[in-house]
């Protein structure tokens, strides 16, 4: 039997899949409210349970990241994200304003394309299905090759608790024959009503071209500024824990350091206690080239691998115990490619005199590869951490917190998530942590509570006249081409 063609797989897998989802989807679009969350719950459950042996397959089907920390972001996605949106009303009647007589009632979406990284696999799978289902939509998970058993294995998990408990049958599936002829196929079926991507530019960039609704995030070169203001001690814990958690694979995650000069020597004594290693200028320049090619595209093989590993693979040797590599650099901007996002256990290093310096050190940086993204500040002057949430183009500025954990809401009030919108200057539609708010409608019963102008329910003299005018005018018109052309 001849080889089958993968891309014609996929294509027609994407089909059917979308097909039976929208079917499922009529039925579950009048689900009440009582059978949404009774579902939701069942499959928050289900992955809660299984995140240790989810983060386990990750790790050795990528081959990134450290697996404990895995764990720790599956259980996010189940716990802490159900959480969050367990009490948001996403079935009939949501709000009432007796006063203006308006009734809000929830619409949802359809079939939702979810596309998916191999930097975080499992736990944006989970994290997908929740909000998806949670708002009546069905979703079709379209993976990252490099992380399709993983994937698979989550949404599988959640289609039997979600069967089990009563969902239609299709309503949540995952591509296995997993192409990008087959993810574009799915983008732009004709039951594909929006598509929420997460993932590298180039795929983010795809589901915006499709001419659907599209979610997309954008590159996350997120600076952490350290003020002579801060608690050093705290930030430099958390400054190196937050860029070795999961070997930095997270968007949000620190990319360079912008210390204020006068404690800058402190808190670098305290993040090497941490175990971070600050390389020479020889080092560095392996680390560039060990890092990313000739275009400035990072080499995949360096992704989300431990300290110790890249230095090895660099060709030097680091102390025990080193978790995060530190480079220092005066420049940003493709001159220098260490000043770009770095999936990896590599971290930028620059001095900056004052706040005013340093704020716009991370303004260039920002600028460079990670607008509307992320920032954290490290302070305890309240007018300077201000005036960073003023000035700085980002959607999200973490403060006294890991930037990793801080930005998709574990440590702070924002909401739970694993999709971080970068707003309309970072090519976003929107600059939210994206959740099931966004991925229904909402329709607008509205009654009468002011009566009409009279002018507007009378035909009025000036309307005859104006008419009349018109009239003349056409009769003047013809009058004047027929002598013109006698």
């Amino acid at each position: 039997m001849p080889d089958l063609d993968q891309d014609l797989l996929s294509i027609q897998e994407a089909r059917n899949l979308a097909t039976r989802a929208f079917e499922a989807w009529k039925t579950w679009a009048k689900a009440s409210q009582q059978d949404v969350d009774r579902v939701c719950a069942a499959m928050a459950a289900a992955a809660f349970n299984a995140a240790d042996r989810l983060g386990q397959m990750a790790h050795e089907e990528t081959g990134y990241g450290i697996p404990a920390h895995k764990r720790l972001k599956n259980e996010f996605a189940a716990r802490n994200v159900w959480e969050s949106i367990k009490d948001i009303k996403t079935a009939g009647v949501i709000h009432h304003d007796p006063e203006k007589r308006i009734y809000q009632i929830a619409w949802p979406m359809g079939v939702i394309a979810g596309l998916t990284p191999s930097t975080n696999p499992t736990s944006t799978v989970i994290y997908k299905i929740l909000i998806a289902v949670k708002a009546r939509n069905a979703i079709v998970i379209a993976p990252h090759p490099s992380a399709a058993r993983c994937s698979y294995e989550a949404a599988a998990l959640m289609v039997k608790a979600a069967e089990e408990n009563g969902a239609p049958p299709g309503l949540i599936a995952c591509m296995q024959y997993v192409s990008l002829a087959g993810t574009q196929e799915l983008m732009g079926h004709k039951y594909t009503a929006l598509i929420l991507a997460t993932g590298g530019t180039p795929m983010v960039r795809a589901a915006h071209s499709t001419g659907k609704p599209a979610y997309g995030v954008g590159p996350g070169n997120v600076p952490a500024y350290v003020d002579r203001s801060a608690d050093l001690e705290k930030a430099a814990r958390y400054i190196t824990a937050s860029k070795a958690f999961d070997c930095s694979t997270i968007c949000a995650t620190e990319q360079a350091v912008v210390a204020d000069r006068p404690i800058a020597r402190s808190l670098q004594r305290l993040m090497e206690q941490e175990g971070a290693y600050f390389v020479d200028k020889a080092q560095t320049d392996l680390l560039r080239r060990l890092l990313f090619n000739s275009e400035g595209v990072m080499v995949p093989a360096t992704v989300g691998k431990p300290a110790p590993y890249l230095a090895a693979l660099a060709g030097f040797d680091v102390p025990a115990g080193t978790r995060v590599l530190v480079t220092r650099l005066n420049r940003v901007g493709k001159e220098e490619a260490l000043s770009r996002e770095k999936l990896t256990t590599v971290l930028g290093w620059y001095e900056a005199d004052g706040w005013e310096a340093g704020c716009e050190r991370c303004i260039e940086l920002i600028q460079f590869g990670g607008r509307g993204h992320s920032l954290v500040i490290h302070a305890t002057d309240e007018k300077v951490i201000m005036a960073f949430g003023l000035e700085k183009p980002v959607f999200r500025i973490a403060v006294n917190t890991m930037s990793t954990l801080g930005a998709i809401g574990l440590t702070t009030g924002v909401f739970p998530s694993l999709t971080l919108g970068a707003g309309g200057v970072g090519g976003s539609i929107t600059g939210d942590n994206v959740t099931t708010y966004h991925l229904f409608n909402v329709k607008r019963l509205a009654y009468e509570i002011t009566s009409p102008p009279p002018a507007a329910l009378s035909a009025g003299s000036a309307t005859q006249e104006t008419s009349t005018r018109l009239v003349e005018q056409v009769v003047r018109d013809v009058v004047q081409e027929i002598l013109k052309n006698t």
